[in-house]
């Protein structure tokens, strides 16, 4: 079944992200936003080589680049090139020690053994057409001592709007989670790196606007494929989720954060 995790033409460029990354920007009720949480739990130092792999258009590094250590060299890649030149147009400015950039693949990365003292991976693996060995390849590219860090979501993430997608065709639980999960994430890092600790960031989505619901919902397959029936069907069941929640809509996010690091 399509899904948010199929698709290259979803990921030639932000547009299509953006639909899904409003939703989550403008209606998330947290004590601490996702990309500083992120951040803060990061084992970074001063100097470090840093991987971004699955980097998309950068977003991460623009929220949190004041907050992170000095003069780290940041390597942007993507299997997008667009979303690399989207990447480095919005990191060079920033204060980092370098920013490169790089078309990759995280199954078959095109760097040096011990390369990076830290990969970040958020929300890429469920790509992967073999998450195992994307995680086997940034081993690789790790430096001893490096830390990879990974972001996922888990079953229960938006529930009650994965629900409404089954008017076309969606599953009515997270899709991403059924192929890169908080449960495969633990145990693919602990099977490679023999280590692995995780963490869920506290939050929910509190929506007041249906249509940016409608949106974020047919930005990828198999909304974006719905004909006019099935996007009918889907706003009516939208706008009834919104009647019985008083024009609100809430849903809980679950989204996690794994550290890995490699011993020797």
């Amino acid at each position: 079944m399509s899904s948010a995790t199929e698709g290259v033409k979803q990921y030639q460029d932000s547009r299509k992200l953006a639909a899904r990354a409003r939703l989550h920007g403008e209606y998330t009720v947290a004590e601490t936003p996702w990309f500083p949480w992120i951040a803060g739990q990061l084992p970074l130092k001063p100097g470090d080589r840093v991987l971004d792999i699955g980097c998309g258009p950068g977003w991460f590094w623009q929220a949190v680049a004041a907050t992170l250590p000095e003069g780290l060299d940041l390597t942007l890649a993507d299997t997008s090139d667009g979303m690399v030149e989207e990447a480095l147009e919005r990191c060079r400015p920033l204060p980092f020690g370098s920013v490169a950039g790089r078309q990759a693949d995280v199954s078959e990365l095109p760097f040096d053994d011990g390369s990076f003292d830290a990969v970040i991976a958020m929300h890429m693996l469920y790509h992967a057409a073999d998450p195992a060995a994307g995680i086997a390849e940034i081993y690789r590219v790790l430096k001893p001592g490096g830390t990879l860090a990974v972001t996922t979501n888990g079953a229960g993430n938006l529930r009650e709007l994965y629900e409404l997608t089954t008017v076309f065709g969606g599953t009515p639980t997270e899709p991403v989670a059924a192929v890169f999960g908080f449960d495969t994430a633990e145990r693919l890092m602990q099977a490679q790196f023999g280590n692995v600790t995780g963490s869920r960031h506290p939050a929910v989505l509190r929506i007041t606007d249906p249509e940016d619901v409608f949106l974020a919902l047919t930005s990828y397959p198999p909304g974006e494929n719905a004909d006019e029936a099935q996007q009918k069907a889907f706003r009516k069941a939208t706008d009834r989720a919104f009647q019985l929640g008083n024009g609100t809509l809430e849903t809980r996010k679950e989204m996690g954060l794994f550290l890995s690091r490699k011993t020797r």
